[in-house]
């Protein structure tokens, strides 16, 4: 009986170590599955609503189960930015949602450095018009929009006869006034657009238009043309909506999407349109690891109607 006993307890003592291992791996392997997201905000003109698109981006971040949010605020616009150093090497991707004073020298080159070496970014919307007079950060984005950006600024981006297009043509960005419109994938079996419709309406968003930079290493993933029958006024051309830039290591996804500003609130649907939320997702997953494991929810629109959660 006691030589019994013993090989039972040894048995349990196996087990339990077993266990344990089995256990110690499966943490690490969901802490390493973790993507530490840097929610990166706090300023924008007075067309925008940095307050709000923020709230509602970081809704959208958290609701992936493997995001780690933290949300970083500059100071106020038109205060001390010297102090403004936040730490980007504990992230996995930064996504931007700002629109204001320049940042420090050394923030800068920490932010060049982050990217460069294979740091993920994901730049928002309003984004496109900040740093017009930081070169790396225009080649980071491809192209942005008004802050100053001329007809120096490098060439106009666009879809035509089924690929990508680069204008010298003279002038600036703009955009037609919000309403719903249709979004065409361009790279089906990129990993972000993978098993998204070919077509799909997104909800009264504008169209940016007419953006100028340096256009090195994009990929158009989708694009988008004014309705000419529900507005009048916009370009003849599909424009670049969702971007994928490569800098240096790093991967950029690039939404020109999710306009609001100060008379919204967290109902605005631009930024509740179910295609704004998961091409989201989808692309900050991807900036950061190279692949989308995100399934396509079953309530992303098709071409005949918005879908807003």
């Amino acid at each position: 009986m006691k030589s019994t006993s013993f090989i039972i307890k040894a048995f349990s003592l196996l087990g339990a170590s077993i266990a344990a291992m089995l256990f110690s791996s499966c943490s690490s392997n969901s802490s390493s599955d973790t993507i530490e997201v840097m929610l990166l905000t706090g300023q924008s003109s007075k067309y925008h609503n940095w307050e709000l698109s923020s709230a509602l981006l970081e809704k959208h971040l958290n609701a992936v189960d493997h995001f780690e949010v933290t949300k970083v605020v500059s100071p106020p616009q038109g205060s001390d930015m010297s102090t403004f150093q936040p730490d980007f090497s504990p992230y996995d991707v930064i996504v931007l949602d700002y629109e204001g004073d320049s940042w420090p020298e050394e923030t800068k080159a920490s932010f060049e450095s982050f990217v460069k070496d294979g740091g993920g970014l994901v730049s928002v919307h309003a984004t496109d018009n900040a740093f017009a007079d930081w070169s790396a950060f225009n080649e980071m984005i491809g192209v942005g929009g008004w802050g100053g950006r001329g007809d120096e600024f490098g060439p106009k981006i666009h879809w035509f006869e089924g690929d990508l297009a680069l204008l010298d043509t003279p002038g600036s960005a703009m955009h037609p006034p919000k309403h719903d419109f249709e979004i065409v994938t361009r790279d089906p079996m990129h990993p972000v657009m993978r098993g998204l419709p070919e077509r799909w309406l997104h909800a009264n968003d504008e169209i940016y238009s007419a953006l100028r930079g340096p256009a090195i290493n994009v990929t158009i993933l989708a694009t988008a043309k004014a309705d000419m029958s529900k507005v009048n006024k916009g370009t003849p051309n599909h424009e670049p909506m969702l971007m994928d830039i490569r800098y240096g290591k790093g991967r950029v996804f690039h939404t020109t999407l999710g306009h609001c500003n100060q008379n919204d609130d967290m109902d605005v649907l631009a930024l509740n349109c179910v295609g704004f939320v998961v091409t989201l997702q989808r692309g900050t997953e991807w900036a950061a690891t190279g692949e989308v494991t995100q399934e396509v929810p079953s309530d992303f629109p098709g071409a005949d109607a918005i879908s807003v959660r």
